[in-house]
């Protein structure tokens, strides 16, 4: 069965409550399913009260985090913040949550920034915790980075038996694990080694998409057919047709970090026309099975007509 079309933005920041529900009612104007929020210790909003005022603002949009940085907030907050987010959504709520991967922001916050085996494997103590609670059950845990002692949480989420999980990034180890516990693995294409300051485009290339999407499939099992593929898109460019066109934009893009071709092959660009694009699309649907696309809220305006064309297919 082919999974339908999904399209959601990435929202950063507003100046006031008004900016930013106006931003949420147009990006639900413009047919686009979700809006998320990033979590960084930047100049951006709060994640998940700002995802609250954007429910708020809307009818139907679905609003989530993209991702929670797992080593910011302990799992049991996590779990009972995203359960009251879900009731006062409406049900609307969409849970992201990631491994970390700034070390700036560990050392504003006085916490040790750890390699990133040890952020993964605390990260899946979380999940299990967060996943746990959200059923509804009563958590008593022990593990080598979290203990919980006999915890349920109020209220309970509206969506059964929880909020769509979604966990994201590019490392091996953790695309595994979003294979067996995500409901949306999130593909970003984009390692930041050195802490954070450098960062590596060769997941990008179709080639690193066709490996992880077959150790995702490996490691899904059976969940698999369930399972969304995401990807967060970097860059979108609406061209001329001509190919040269194409390649001069994908250039620009990838400077020296990737060549054109390999921009223009990648499912985190889109680059070209309307027509183009939506074919696109749907031949990286049929080829690594990604369905779900988010994008950053300057291409909103621009991706809207392919948004238009697919979001029923």
């Amino acid at each position: 069965m082919t999974t339908p079309f999904s399209f959601g933005v990435n929202v950063r920041t507003a100046a006031s409550a008004r900016e930013w529900c106006d931003k949420a009612r147009r990006i639900e104007e413009l047919g686009y399913a979700t809006l998320t929020v990033p979590d960084h210790l930047a100049e951006m909003l709060a994640p998940i009260p700002a995802a609250l005022s954007a429910a708020n603002a809307t009818t139907r949009l679905r609003v989530g985090v993209n991702v929670l940085n797992n080593d910011l907030r302990h799992p049991v907050l996590v779990a009972r913040e995203a359960a009251t987010a879900d009731l006062l959504t409406g049900g609307r709520f969409q849970l992201g949550l990631g491994a970390g991967h700034m070390k700036a922001e560990y050392a504003q916050a006085g916490l040790t920034f750890e390699r990133g085996a040890t952020r993964v494997a605390r990260l899946t103590e979380a999940v299990t915790i967060v996943k746990a609670l959200l059923r509804g059950e009563r958590v008593t845990f022990a593990g080598r980075y979290y203990r919980v002692t006999d915890h349920v949480i109020h209220p309970k989420p509206v969506q059964q038996p929880h909020p769509p999980l979604l966990i994201g990034g590019n490392g091996l180890r953790l695309l595994e694990l979003a294979a067996r516990e995500a409901d949306i693995v999130g593909l970003t294409g984009i390692t930041f080694a050195d802490g954070g300051t450098r960062p590596d485009l060769t997941g990008c290339r179709s080639a690193a998409v066709d490996e992880r999407v077959a150790l995702i499939r490996a490691a899904a099992g059976q969940r698999c057919e369930h399972l969304v593929l995401q990807a967060l898109v970097q860059r979108v460019i609406i061209t001329k047709p001509a190919l040269e066109d194409r390649r001069a934009a994908a250039a620009d893009f990838a400077r020296a970090l990737l060549t054109a071709d390999e921009a223009l092959g990648s499912p985190f660009t889109l680059i070209g026309s309307v027509e183009q694009l939506v074919d696109l699309l749907q031949a990286r649907r049929e080829r690594w099975g990604i369905s779900s696309y988010t994008i950053f809220e300057p291409a909103s305006e621009l991706l809207a007509p392919v948004v238009a064309r697919l979001s029923t297919r």
